[in-house]
């Protein structure tokens, strides 16, 4: 890629002296790369000239076009960020150095682009790859794939709390992001799945957020290719095929759109809106239907002079056509949490078919394309843009989170709900406007108008009727915090399974709260939740100081000050000692599995073929969690043996042994369950309409009173039929917060 190329499309107000500068900047990144190629062959200055030349279509000012072509000089060169400041500014240098922190990190991002990776990682692959006896590769794969999601969730963690300090960042890791998609097919087949998904997972909704549309739509397609080959093949080909005859359809809607809108006095410009593929492939999934069954492929962009005249447009089409009840938008007087404003309606056309149409002024269109870049500040000492501090809030609340996750995975998973999901849009009595996650709750809610207010919340109303705390709040509803007087959260609202709060900001406060209370307290709540939690499973004689030392704390007060305040969930514990269990014993939940043929199932996977018949040895019997090993019958398919059954280890004809693997497991696990409680009418009835609600099976029922003692209490002995770990401890969880009930927990066989 030419420095040319990029010299012609700097925007038209750079001066004489800014093109100078990056003119400059190119040479010295031309000559600090000039014996490094990528993965394609090409030299590698030229991925500096694509980065910067992304950025540039963004219309950023200089100073972040000079640090697109040097964001790598720093990492992967001689030249350091004092070299870069005498050279250029300390501007240039601090966004550099902001892109460069990622060199402490292990490195994943980076891998995206070189060919190679850590020592560390290399050593890993090596021991992963050179294993040959069969006993050690399933869990080597496990441990890897582990590992690889640590490292891409702390990777992914360090770089947004990076580019929290400086927005500008962003820009360029998007830019460099894009262009590594576009060079992605240059890359192992091994790595293009993880960094496609890894994509369409942080880089594309963060492009979305900051309102960077053309971005947003690349990124998407370009991962989605790589995501799902065989599905954006076949949209793609669709798409191909049905080109001119959708083009000239167009061509018609546009010629009548301008005529009926002229014919009105509305000066428009009017455009085809493309359908991008990952677009079409979200409709069908979240519609169950096939490409053919999409009708809205075709779309219109009408760009008018000013906002009456949107309205205006859009009653001249509703006039006209007949519009889709329950498929108009208005985004301008109630704009997007990304501050994209637009009209968006869909009509049925003079064909039949459905028409997708937007209405826009163009700066509406303008931020639409380039977002947060629409409204940079060019010029230093510029007043104060009030829109664009508001626009970028969002990301400066992240900062906030730097003290209260320190967990990667659950800093990514939190990006992924807070900031990335799907927005719903809840009014104040006083009618002010707040957007929060999908799913959030009315705590959720209270946390985020004021942190005194969530502490305080013990109920709310919603459109003047009161609801549970767990109530999922939809747009449009106007909602009322009841709060007391004093007091603090619960610890129950920390309780996933309850499902009270569903933020990662909410639960992050909350936290906050508990860690400020007296550390003896912490430990007295912390020993009674773990106490009740393993008479609740059924567990005894458990070490908890290796426990403690599991879960990296120096002792057990550590440990138990971990679960008070809420830091370590009682369900990672749980699934660890129950898995321990599975280990020692060979069970799970202490019932074997059944012995009958599984027959072609999704739960045993051969490695490198596809469909074969797969049965349950029946000499060893194994089990979930079980090192297995697939033994290619004459006829039969393929048997699974424990990999240290006898028949496996006199077997003399070694090459008849395949790799298999645990798959999903679809299979559903008996498990005795107590429930103590005071006696009361319908209390069976509630136990087991909450049960059949949860969508677990209940076998045999027996029930107990004591009438001798002062009050009457009632054992309920059940049979449940749960998945995992986690469903047995939510129902059990759901099952003590029924009225009456003590206790629930599993009663260990024998």
């Amino acid at each position: 890629m030419r420095i040319e190329n990029l010299l012609d499309t700097l925007p038209e107000y750079f001066t004489p002296v800014d093109r100078d500068l990056v003119m400059r900047a190119y040479r010295v990144a031309e000559h600090a790369h000039r014996d490094q190629r990528r993965a394609s062959g090409e030299p590698y200055v030229n991925h500096c000239v694509a980065v910067a030349m992304i950025l540039s279509e963004l219309r950023v000012p200089p100073e972040v076009i000079v640090a697109g072509l040097l964001h790598d000089t720093v990492e992967d060169t001689t030249i350091t960020l004092n070299d870069l400041r005498q050279d250029f500014s300390d501007d240039v240098a601090k966004l550099v150095d902001g892109v460069t922190k990622l060199i402490h990190l292990p490195r994943v991002s980076r891998g995206d682009q070189h060919p190679e990776e850590t020592a560390s990682t290399e050593s890993y692959l090596s021991v992963a790859e050179q294993k040959e006896e069969i006993d050690k590769d399933a869990r080597v794969d496990q441990l890897y794939r582990s590992r690889k999601y640590d490292l891409v969730s702390e990777t992914l963690r360090k770089t947004f709390l990076a580019m929290g300090e400086d927005v500008r960042v962003v820009l360029i890791k998007l830019a460099d992001r894009l262009h590594n998609m576009r060079t992605l097919g240059h890359m192992p087949e091994s790595k293009r799945k993880r960094i496609a998904q890894e994509t369409l997972d942080i880089f594309a909704p963060l492009a979305n957020r900051l309102g960077i549309w053309q971005m947003k739509w690349e990124l998407e397609d370009l991962a989605f290719r790589y995501v799902n080959p065989e599905k954006y093949k076949e949209i793609a080909t669709n798409l191909a095929e049905r080109r001119f005859d959708r083009e000239r359809d167009l061509n018609d809607i546009i010629e009548g759109l301008a005529t009926l809108l002229s014919m009105a006095g509305i000066r428009a410009e009017i455009s085809g809106r493309p359908k991008h593929i990952y677009s079409i492939y979200k409709k069908m999934a979240r519609k169950g239907v096939a490409f053919e069954q999409v009708h809205d492929i075709r779309g219109v962009r009408i760009i008018v002079e000013d906002v009456p005249a949107c309205y205006s447009a859009l009653g001249v089409i509703h006039t006209h056509w007949r519009p889709i009840p329950g498929q108009f938008d208005d985004y301008i007087a109630v704009p997007k949490d990304n501050f994209y404003q637009s009209l968006h309606t869909a009509v049925v056309f003079d064909d039949g078919k459905q028409l997708e149409v937007q209405i826009r002024t163009p700066e509406m269109d303008q931020n639409a394309e380039l977002g947060i870049a629409a409204h940079w500040r060019y010029k230093e000492g510029a007043p104060r843009d009030e829109a664009f501090e508001k626009k970028i809030l969002w990301f400066r609340s992240l900062m906030e989170w730097k003290q209260d996750v320190e967990d990667a995975g659950e800093f990514v998973d939190s990006l992924k709900t807070d900031v990335f999901q799907d927005r719903v849009y809840v009014f104040t009595p006083k009618g002010d406007i707040y957007d929060l996650p999908l799913g959030s709750t009315p705590i959720d809610f209270a946390y985020h108008v004021h942190t005194d207010i969530g502490h305080r919340c013990r109920g709310a109303k919603v459109n003047g009727k009161l609801v549970p705390l767990d109530y999922v709040l939809h747009t449009g509803e106007q909602v009322v915090v009841l709060t007391a007087k004093r007091g603090g959260p619960s610890r129950d609202w920390l309780n996933p399974n309850l499902g009270l709060v569903r933020t990662q900001r909410a639960r992050a406060k909350i936290r906050y709260w508990f860690k400020k209370q007296a550390q003896e307290q912490n430990i007295t709540q912390g020993r009674e939740l773990l106490d009740k939690e393993l008479r609740r499973l059924g567990l005894k004689d458990v070490n908890l100081e290796q426990i403690a030392h599991r879960f990296e704390h120096k002792n057990l007060d550590e440990l138990l000050v971990a679960i008070g305040c809420g830091d370590l969930p009682l369900a990672r514990i749980a699934n660890h000692l129950m898995q321990n269990e599975a280990d020692e014993d060979g069970l799970l939940f202490g019932s074997r599995l059944s012995t009958e043929p599984t027959g072609q199932s999704d739960e045993i996977t051969v490695v490198g073929l596809k469909g074969l018949l797969t049965m349950i040895a029946r000499c060893c019997n194994p089990v979930p969690g079980d090192d297995i090993i697939g033994y290619v019958t004459r006829g039969r398919g393929a048997t699974v043996h424990r990999q240290d059954c006898p028949n496996i280890l006199r077997l003399r004809e070694k090459e008849r042994l395949v790799k298999v693997a645990w798959g999903e497991q679809k299979r559903v696990y008996p498990v005795a369950v107590r429930v103590k409680a005071y006696d009361r009418d319908g209390l069976a009835r509630d136990v087991s309409n909450l049960v059949a609600n949860e969508s677990i099976n209940m076998g045999l029922v027996q029930a107990g009173i004591n009438h001798e003692a002062k009050m009457n209490m009632a054992v309920l002995d059940l049979v449940l039929e749960v998945k995992d770990v986690d469903q047995l401890t939510r129902v059990l969880t759901r099952i003590e917060a029924l009225p009456n009930v003590m206790e629930a927990h599993r009663i260990k066989p024998g």
